[in-house]
């Protein structure tokens, strides 16, 4: 039986009521390993940063890696060892700074419009409502949301990532997500697989919120038709033809706009989408090379 190695990480929440707890961390993981079992195929969750031999596997996913982000050179150099690694690692490479928007942006893709403030720099907020992020960052850590008159308190925000290294992201807030949400679509195996409204996680309450992410507001949607088209122009401009999985997050604002490309651990709401885990798990087949 093929061996296939689901990259994870290894944080454990002290708290006992915590829903952020080791292997329960993503919730699509038990849907994956039973979808792959389907298949003749046998999955293992790691740490990436564990002591494992990545050798062993067959092929190794990079899925809920979400404590990489303060230290993404030793998550890329971990992703440069790993044989057989989907996504890739110049994928992972790419899309794990959102640096990625300036180059999507001058090809041609609207995008929300993005300032970036890398270490050393100072920043330049937008008129009205903004955010401040980290430019390497997931699940919305160590971002917020700040008004036109909070300015004192974003200067002290950007300071505090670039002390830590950190280059920052700067952007206006769209005011639709309050109502509307973001609309995430769900690519696998390089073909639409469903679609997803994703609240405001920058309202997330507190006890939802985590050091490795904010539970997402999630509900099914039905993929607008130029939403779809949208992504799809953006995911053909990129130079990989054989993602594994991507995931496309856009903004209605006065007509679709990025606001990021999710190719490195995206949360994929497998437990939202019936056929999703069979989709992605054949993916992983035909790349193991047990399926045609």
């Amino acid at each position: 039986m093929s061996l296939v190695g689901i990259a994870t990480c290894a944080w454990v929440d002290p708290d006992p009521a915590s829903p952020f707890r080791g292997d329960n961390v993503d919730p699509d993981s038990p849907l994956l390993l039973a979808a792959l079992a389907e298949f003749g195929l046998r999955g293992e969750l790691a740490a990436w940063d564990g002591d494992v031999d990545w050798d062993r596997f067959d092929l190794t996913v990079v899925r809920s890696t979400w404590d990489y982000s303060g230290r993404r050179d030793e998550f890329l150099a971990w992703a440069r060892t790993v044989p057989r690694l989907f996504n890739p690692y110049d994928v992972l490479a790419y899309s794990s700074d959102k640096h990625y928007l300036a180059d999507l942006g001058a090809a041609g893709h609207r995008i929300v419009p993005s300032l970036f403030c890398d270490v050393g720099e100072s920043p330049v907020f937008p008129t009205g409502d903004f955010v401040v992020k980290p430019s390497v960052g997931a699940g919305s850590i160590d971002a917020a949301r700040y008004g036109a008159d909070e300015h004192d308190q974003a200067r002290d925000h950007v300071r505090s990532l670039h002390e830590r290294g950190r280059d920052v992201v700067i952007q206006p807030y769209v005011s639709s997500v309050d109502e509307f949400g973001e609309r995430a679509l769900v690519f696998i195996d390089g073909t639409f697989s469903h679609a997803m409204t994703k609240g405001p996680m920058l309202n997330t309450p507190a006890p939802e919120r985590g050091p490795l992410f904010r539970l997402e507001q999630m509900k099914n949607a039905e993929a607008e038709q130029d939403a779809l088209v949208f992504a799809q122009r953006v995911l053909d401009d990129l130079e990989w033809r054989d993602l594994l999985y991507a995931r496309v997050d856009l903004v209605a604002d006065h007509g679709w706009a990025l606001m990021e490309l999710e190719l490195v651990e995206p949360s994929l709401f497998l437990q939202f989408e019936v056929a999703a885990a069979t989709r992605l798990a054949r993916g992983i087949a035909r790349r193991v090379e047990v399926v045609p």
